[in-house]
């Protein structure tokens, strides 16, 4: 299973992925599932992948040779005019790899993959988006400021409460590793490490970015200091009254 989040801000877009695909007593696998595509000065891509590893994996490496080949055929997201284009183009690209798939008699189903798009091509602003295996996506906007895929259900509630569009990045990045700590205790199939990419709006270029290693002193200090202050916060809650 897997934990991916994309987050709008006012400052720029905020991604986090976990990168466990197997989780049991004696298998356990480690891939990262965040990948970027950059023209310094003139955009910069962000995709994270949910679901099965081989379609994630053949989607992934798809748009990267066209990164390098592209023809009027097969676009490449280097030549997509907007980042709208460049979800197409990611949303066409896992639709035709799961397409292959059943050609070949193997069941849709289990080939199934959703993607997170983010970035910003010049003369757009930052934009984000959710992508289905069926090939058709939704962008973030004002009411639904924030993606996630994967493992999403135990994180959700604090992103609910807690988030706001005009946070800092450091602030998103504590209320993330919260939310990531909270889907972790509560789900094997998601685990450290966590990829990180923390991009500026208008900066065509990829911002801070970096992995949070399970031996990391600060993720360790959030998910204690969190367990601690819902313990607190419970505790100073009223006593159900059975006789009220």
């Amino acid at each position: 299973m897997t934990y991916c989040v994309g987050m709008a801000l006012d400052r720029g877009l905020v991604f986090m992925s976990d990168t466990r695909t197997n989780a049991g007593l004696d298998n356990i696998s480690t891939f990262r599932k965040m990948y970027h595509w950059e023209v310094p000065g003139e955009r910069v891509i962000t995709v994270m992948t949910a679901g099965n590893l081989a379609t994630t994996q053949a989607v992934i490496s798809i748009l990267d040779e066209r990164t390098k080949a592209a023809n009027d055929r097969d676009p490449s997201i280097f030549a997509a005019p907007s980042m709208f284009q460049a979800a197409r183009i990611v949303a066409d690209t896992l639709k035709d790899v799961i397409f292959q798939h059943t050609q070949a008699g193997q069941q849709a189903a289990a080939f199934n993959a959703t993607i997170i798009l983010g970035g910003q091509i010049k003369g757009g602003p930052p934009r984000l988006f959710l992508i289905y295996p069926e090939g058709n996506f939704i962008e973030a906007g004002g009411d639904t400021p924030f993606f996630q895929i994967g493992e999403m259900k135990y994180g959700r509630p604090i992103l609910v409460r807690a988030y706001e569009p005009g946070m800092s990045f450091e602030e998103a990045m504590r209320l993330l590793l919260v939310s990531f700590d909270s889907t972790l205790k509560a789900n094997l199939t998601v685990g450290l490490p966590f990829d990180y990419h923390l991009y500026v709006a208008d900066s065509f270029e990829r911002g801070r970015s970096g992995r949070i290693e399970k031996d990391d002193a600060f993720f360790d200090i959030v998910s204690q200091g969190w367990g601690d202050a819902l313990k607190t916060a419970l505790d100073s809650l009223p006593t159900f009254n059975f006789d009220s």
